[in-house]
């Protein structure tokens, strides 16, 4: 159930919030040493947030600059990076109204598509402690107990997702 988290926290990470983060940018996909290679922006350049509304992305090495500053343009991710000698910069533009209603959709999306996964592996345990019962190397009781225990563990990682998502609407809806 935590790999469960850990993807719900990194999928929202990837909602564009207004706000800078390395996460809107370290997993495009980029066309680098004249098309031999497809490399991640992480794997290819440290990214930094100098400020709130900026990102600043150093490649490991210099003649990749173009193809990141190409690669971010054709990602369609609305950001527009900008070659700077040798690094590119991002001007995070602030949300319209619009578009953080357009983005909260997405994250509550993500959201609930964490909470149905945790609902599954809590199914998936379930199945397995009625397995074990059934085969008798359990008894009631000690089904009884482990059920209790994976819906407490659920539970505690539903209510982490919908922390998760709080925050995020919070950070969603400040100007």
């Amino acid at each position: 159930m935590q790999k469960v988290l850990d993807i719900t926290k990194a999928d929202l990470a990837s909602v564009r919030s207004g706000r800078a983060t390395p996460a809107l940018v370290e997993n495009i996909v980029i066309t680098a040493y004249e098309g031999t290679q497809k490399l991640k922006v992480m794997e290819m350049a440290t990214v930094t947030t100098p400020d709130a509304r900026s990102i600043l992305i150093t490649p490991y090495d210099v003649t990749t600059v173009k193809d990141l500053v190409k690669g971010i343009m054709e990602s369609h991710s609305g950001l527009n990076p900008v070659s700077d000698g040798d690094v590119v910069r991002v001007s995070i533009p602030p949300l319209s109204e619009e578009q953080r209603k357009e983005y909260l959709k997405l994250a509550n999306a993500k959201l609930e598509s964490g909470r149905i996964m945790i609902r599954q592996v809590r199914q998936e345990a379930m199945k397995d402690l009625k397995r074990a019962k059934d085969e008798k190397q359990i008894g009631e009781d000690e089904e009884k107990i482990g059920e209790k225990k994976v819906q407490e563990l659920t539970d505690r990682m539903i209510r982490d997702i919908d922390e998760m998502g709080k925050r995020k609407e919070e950070e969603l809806m400040q100007v």
